[in-house]
């Protein structure tokens, strides 16, 4: 099974060693030995955009390089709008990369493992799967 990774447990993984987040950082490990994660485009670019060090840079992209981008489609873009109106409708603001995101997944039949709770929310009105830790 593959798995679409979100960028907070990027950074979990690659800046924080912050032991609440040991659990998701584990599950990326494994995801990444069994060779079933996913990244788009625009994860890896909230990722690199968070190093204005251009050292730091290239190391991560250097790191970052050995997942190849799942690729976003036309359908995709108008998906996530569809999403976010639905979302908004039910008095949910959602950001366009988290609605693309779940997009991606929903095309994919793939769950999205991530910490950010409006993935939550989302959930209530979208057809998405949330990768469960109790699922590792």
């Amino acid at each position: 099974m593959k798995v679409l990774v979100d960028t907070c447990i990027w950074s979990h993984a690659l800046r924080s060693k912050k032991p609440e987040f040991a659990a998701e950082v584990k599950i990326l490990e494994a995801l990444i030995s069994e060779d079933s994660v996913l990244i788009i485009g625009p994860i890896r670019q909230e990722l690199l955009s968070g190093y204005s060090d251009l050292a730091k840079f290239e190391i991560l992209c250097s790191k970052l390089s050995y997942f190849q981008n799942t690729a976003v489609m036309d359908d995709d873009y108008i998906l996530a709008a569809k999403f976010n109106n639905q979302c908004r409708q039910k008095g949910i603001q959602g950001s366009h990369i988290d609605l693309l995101i779940c997009a991606v997944s929903v095309r994919l039949n793939c769950p999205i493992l991530t910490t950010d709770k409006d993935f939550g929310f989302y959930q209530q009105y979208l057809p998405i799967k949330l990768f469960s830790i109790q699922t590792a």
